[in-house]
């Protein structure tokens, strides 16, 4: 089992006496930096648009860029492009893929998605997130077809149109393309992704137990897929929260000090299209704060790796055994101090990783390289 992390840039208000907007961007990638050199296989970057403090993070593909040039191994991957013709125009999306795959030498993954909320949808002139669902299945074989050589032949579909005669470059770095992706959360979609033959990105945290059916769902699928791209990409991620030192009990304090329900309120907030959203108060009410107790059940659970080393392993050894691929942490998206932050990822790259990934090589990168030996 291999490990992430995501970043969505983070910035609630609360904060802003203490860290301007700036500031907070390089925290995040000072950590992204960390990762790196811990042993971090992946970072993912969200896309959002005009969700004030829950996500500054618009633009993602300028600050891969930056990252890419200030690490070495770490795997960096869009989670996600929205590939919805009026947010990203499809070629543009098929040139930027393919750009950031020349920088970063192979280690760009590219994770696709619809948006998640009114406010972005409507603020592109969309009328409606479910019409995104048919935007999204049409432009992805599409994009795909844009990588392939010589000029696109054009397309003339019910959400976009391109004449032919354009030859979309830069052509991908690697052969024949980036591994592909696609942000995951309910059964169907995971049975969607194992038929197209590319991995999933599920950002939604659910128990062990809900996120161990979704997850046979693709495995019991992904046998039968009829690849969009030019591999199968068998992957699945999922997060849980993360935060391990040599001192369980300061971790565990550092949590409860974090203020992660006000991230939570604004997931209800802004993420319309969450099933979690609804269950949640409405905003500006913010559901409770975790109580010591709780967190502790949480642990004991394995609900999260918080608290020792052990503590950390014994939670990640059972979504091991559920079928996860890849863990990711969205650690700054708290009010966890930086310098802490690091402090966690030097102990988790030293104590927790070697404990589970040995393998030099990133599994979408291994089974890239299956696929070519065997044709």
């Amino acid at each position: 089992m291999e490990f992430g992390m995501f970043t969505a840039m983070y910035h609630p208000k609360h904060r802003r006496a203490e860290r301007d907007e700036n500031q907070m961007i390089f925290e995040e990638l000072a950590l992204i930096e960390a990762g790196d050199k811990a042993g971090f296989k992946y970072c993912w970057f969200s896309e959002h648009h005009f969700l004030d403090e829950y996500s500054h993070m618009s633009d993602s593909e300028s600050i891969m860029a930056y990252a890419f040039a200030r690490t070495e191994r770490i795997h960096l991957g869009s989670g996600i492009f929205n590939i919805t013709p009026p947010v990203n125009h499809p070629a543009r999306i098929a040139e930027r893929v393919a750009m950031l795959d020349h920088l970063s030498g192979g280690r760009f993954e590219f994770g696709t998605g619809r948006g998640s909320s009114s406010t972005e949808v409507h603020g592109f002139g969309i009328e409606s997130l479910d019409i995104t669902r048919d935007m999204y299945d049409e432009t992805l074989p599409e994009i795909v077809r844009m990588w392939g050589e010589g000029e696109y032949p054009g397309f003339e579909g019910r959400f976009f149109t391109m004449p032919p005669g354009r030859n979309v470059l830069p052509k991908p770095y690697s052969d024949p393309h980036p591994p592909i992706w696609v942000a995951s959360g309910s059964p169907g979609t995971f049975e969607k992704a194992a038929r197209l033959g590319i991995g999933v990105l599920c950002f939604s945290q659910g128990t062990p137990a809900e996120l161990e059916k979704l997850i046979k769902i693709y495995k019991d699928n992904i046998g039968k897929a009829e690849p969009v791209g030019g591999f199968v990409n068998d992957n699945v991620m999922v997060t849980t929260d993360m935060l391990v030192l040599e001192d369980g009990q300061r971790a565990r304090e550092a949590v409860l000090a974090n203020r992660g329900n006000y991230h939570t309120g604004l997931l209800a907030k802004y993420l319309d299209s969450f099933p979690l959203a609804a269950m949640l108060p409405k905003w500006p009410d913010l559901p409770p704060h975790v109580t010591a107790e709780q967190l502790d059940g949480a642990i004991a659970a394995g609900y999260a790796a918080v608290g020792t080393p052990d503590e950390a392993i014994a939670t990640l050894r059972g979504l091991e055994n559920i079928g996860a691929d890849q863990v990711a942490f969205g650690t700054m998206s708290t009010d966890l101090p930086i310098e802490i932050a690091l402090e966690s990822y030097e102990v988790f790259g030293r104590e927790v990783i070697p404990q589970f990934d040995t393998d030099p090589v990133h599994r979408t990168t291994r089974l890239r390289d299956q696929t070519l030996a065997s044709s």
